[in-house]
């Protein structure tokens, strides 16, 4: 055989290894979140925790004994611009890819990471992201269909409330919410008497918080992203709304407390991640990114930070760089922290992609989450 036949063959293997199994020296990553744009405050978390743990990772003699090497891009909060960069990502062969976080924006750049057989890690929340049979996206926050029913369960029992005004962005992961809680309120015997739609980046919300205080609603139920949140807190209380106001995790996130100051003090809300869980490993994430980035993580930089090393497991259970072989085996993968402290809950991961640990309740007070409840998982480990 001619040197001429065996350089043709070599580069139609390193083709081939290209597309499963990769043969470089370092995993390849691309971070794609929203670091501009209404997004900001999300994504500039998610990639923050993700950086961190890859420093760390890195630090530690990398994945199988490969660095990862990390490119960082701005989705600008925009789905366009995230399809096109998760485009350039397929393009640049990488192994897996971060983000983005926005609902709407992973609904569309998803498509071309599934094409291209690279696992995909989101923060985004919105229920139908898992719901499609995309076997190479994975989510690193709770499903509404699994967040809303613990709300709504709790509003009824713990809150006793009979009636809920529900405030929710317009949007993918407003929309996606709201109709989740519609669907648990009602089989918890909750009665939405005011359904309010808000746009994403609204500031003026004296009308939306005029119509939910008018409804004598016992609850009200605000559903929307970190900035805008802190804005309905403000006028909530500006409007001496004095029922009790409950959210999701993005009501009483870190940025929403700094934001909206006394103001925040009193909301409560179901969080799948808090760095004030009672919880060691969290406690030290928690120190960790303020000593790195000289502020206080919210629940995104725990996204980034436990994708990455979600990753990192479902690589160590293969053996090897291969996407396809990897994506398989993060469905069904349970992972103790007591063996990954990186994950810093123990988590398993199910068919669609979706994830199940512990979660809790928590109350702002004094400008800190307190943790009132801890929920446990839905399957025991």
């Amino acid at each position: 055989m001619n040197i001429s036949r065996l350089g043709f063959i070599a580069t139609c293997c390193a083709a081939l290894l290209g597309a499963g199994a990769h043969a470089q020296n370092t995993i390849k990553l691309a971070v794609l979140q929203e670091l501009s744009g209404a997004g900001a405050t999300a994504g500039t978390n998610a990639k923050n925790g993700a950086l961190l743990a890859i420093k760390e990772i890195n630090e530690a003699g990398g994945i199988l004994g490969k660095k990862i090497e990390a490119t960082v891009a701005d989705t600008q909060s925009n789905p366009g611009v995230a399809k096109g960069l998760a485009t350039k990502a397929v393009d640049d062969n990488v192994f897996a890819v971060i983000g983005p976080t926005f609902s709407g924006s992973i609904m569309v750049s998803m498509a071309e990471t599934k094409r291209a057989e690279i696992p995909n890690f989101t923060g985004g929340e919105a229920a139908a992201i898992t719901q499609q049979g995309n076997p190479y996206i994975f989510r690193t926050s709770f499903t509404q269909t699994t967040a809303m029913p613990k709300v709504a369960r709790y509003i009824a029992n713990n809150l006793k409330a009979k009636t809920v005004a529900v405030l929710f962005v317009n949007n993918d992961f407003g929309k996606g919410g709201r109709d989740s809680f519609a669907k648990a309120a009602q089989q918890a015997g909750l009665n939405v008497v005011a359904d309010i739609s808000t746009e994403s980046g609204q500031l003026d919300w004296s009308a939306p918080v005029l119509r939910a205080k008018q409804s004598n609603a016992d609850v009200i139920f605000v559903y929307t992203n970190e900035e805008e949140s802190a804005r309905a807190l403000r006028e909530l209380r500006k409007q001496g709304v004095t029922r009790p106001i409950v959210g999701e995790t993005t009501l009483t996130g870190q940025k929403v407390i700094e934001l909206a100051g006394d103001a925040a003090n009193g909301a409560v809300a179901h969080v799948g991640l808090t760095i004030d869980a009672p919880n060691p490993l969290m406690l030290k994430f928690k120190a960790k990114f303020f000593q790195e980035y000289k502020y206080l993580s919210d629940h995104n930089g725990i996204k980034g930070y436990t994708g990455i090393y979600l990753l990192k497991a479902g690589i160590e259970k293969v053996g090897k760089l291969d996407r396809v072989a990897v994506a398989k085996a993060l469905h069904g993968l349970s992972v103790s922290a007591a063996k990954e402290p990186g994950v810093l809950m123990d988590v398993s991961i199910d068919a669609n992609g979706d994830l199940d640990r512990e979660s809790y309740i928590v109350e702002v007070k004094d400008g800190k989450q307190v943790v009132k409840e801890t929920l446990p998982a839905l399957v025991k480990k």
